[in-house]
């Protein structure tokens, strides 16, 4: 939904060039508030470096919606002031008759950079290329400090951190920063002061051996190598946590069954479209535990305080399997866990939902026995409470590992499965072991 003409006016009295330059990230806050559209007349009306300044205050999914609905003049200007993985990624949002027509407005205007953008759209989505920054600095071993300064004070461009030693045959030996470099003597080498490279990538690893390799490695930067093992550009720590908070919020968003694609601001339409089938799917799992509710029917009808407990079993399972999964997801979404950890990680959920239901066993046999006077019905709930803690612990463990290992997306299914497992869990752990037990319940 637009906002009105009235917000609009006052988004640009607040917004005037001063604010946003003092206070760019609140500034970027209100500007995500606004439609795309009107975002981007605001934007229109402001100077190029405030623009820059503003970009990366701005959330991913609104950029990308902002940057569409651009006019092309400040769209191309903002690509040359942009990183090249950002500019590449908001190029990769576009559809592809769109791409195109303002790839050849680059063209036109910076025929280098539309040529690099282009090189690198080639490479697949979520390699090491995609998130690579081209703007890097190399210089040969034999160079001396004094002259590498004399080299980078000649550079339109900005310095990176760090700066990359070359051999002979240009083979990458080693790296130094920038920090390094001026503490140095002028006629020292760069050779002397190199140290090893931590670690190299290659322009096709998948963007999950990046982020384990900055996690293991701990490095400010890595250079990226082509299939010659010549260097082509680095990737910064920065870039990684960038992209691992995007996947993060995605990731949250598909879990309760909304799309990546849909944003606050998204029609309602748009909404319904991405969330029914998922409601739908979750509605047919709901029959399926309420199938076990009804194979139960002639112990509910002849002991109804089984009715009244129910949702305390299934809700306690619900939330027991929820904390698992997001617990689960983070581990797997920030590579602090692998598929290969799942038998960890069931185990320490398994342990917790053991220990949790033990706690939450004696305070609710407690107040059920104060409320049924029944010694039965508190057993039973008690019981019950541990088994279905267990098991939804391990459940939201072992779902989401097993979705990512045959190649699922954990994120968009894990939420729908679990939901299924932890009802059906509660339900059949409470009203099973009422039925072996039977025999100690009040009737009526």
């Amino acid at each position: 939904m637009h906002a009105s003409n009235e917000q609009f006016d006052a988004a640009i009295e607040k917004l005037g060039t001063a604010f946003l330059n003092t206070y760019p990230r609140k500034g970027a806050q209100l500007i995500s508030q606004l439609a795309p559209d009107e975002a981007a007349r605001l934007l229109q009306e402001q100077p190029l470096y405030i623009v820059v300044k503003l970009w990366k205050y701005i959330p991913p999914g609104s950029a990308n919606a902002l940057f569409q609905a651009m006019a092309h003049p400040l769209s191309i200007d903002l690509l040359c002031q942009l990183d090249a993985n950002v500019a590449l990624s908001l190029l990769a949002a576009l559809d592809d008759n769109s791409r195109s027509i303002l790839l050849d407005a680059l063209k036109a205007q910076h025929p280098d950079l539309a040529s690099e953008l282009e090189e690198l759209l080639i490479y697949p989505p979520d390699t090491a290329a995609r998130m690579m920054d081209r703007s890097i600095q190399a210089f040969y071993a034999d160079t001396s400090v004094h002259e590498t300064l004399s080299q980078l004070k000649k550079l339109k461009s900005k310095i990176a951190d760090v700066l990359y030693v070359l051999g002979p045959d240009q083979a990458l030996i080693g790296e130094l920063t920038l920090n390094q470099l001026l503490a140095s003597a002028g006629n020292q080498t760069l050779g002397l002061l190199a140290t090893p490279i931590k670690g190299k990538l290659d322009v096709m690893d998948h963007k999950d051996t990046v982020v384990e390799m900055f996690e293991g490695l701990r490095a400010r930067a890595l250079p990226v190598l082509d299939a010659q093992k010549q260097l082509v550009g680095q990737i910064r720590f920065f870039d990684v946590y960038q992209s691992t908070k995007e996947e993060l919020a995605s990731d949250i968003q598909t879990m309760v069954g909304a799309s990546k694609d849909e944003k606050a601001l998204s029609s309602s339409w748009f909404a319904v479209k991405k969330r029914l089938p998922w409601l739908q799917i979750n509605l047919l799992t709901a029959f399926a535990a309420a199938a076990v509710v009804g194979a139960f029917e002639g112990l509910i009808a002849q002991v109804t305080a089984l009715a009244i407990l129910l949702p305390v079993a299934a809700g306690q399972s619900g939330n027991a399997g929820a904390q698992a999964l997001a617990v689960t997801m983070r581990g797997l979404t920030l590579r602090e866990i692998s598929t290969r950890h799942w038998y960890q990680v069931m185990l320490k959920e398994m342990l917790a939902g053991f220990l949790n239901g033990l706690a939450i066993a004696l305070t609710c046999a407690i107040g059920v026995y104060l409320w049924s006077q029944s010694v039965g019905l508190a057993l039973v709930i008690a019981l019950a409470l541990i088994c279905s803690l267990v098991i939804a612990g391990s459940a939201g463990a072992i779902v989401p590992i097993a979705l990512k290992k045959f190649g699922l997306d954990p994120a968009q299914s894990s939420s729908i499965v679990l939901t299924t497992i932890t009802d059906i869990a509660g339900f059949m752990s409470f009203l099973g072991i009422a039925l072996l037990l039977s025999d100690m319940l009040p009737v009526g």
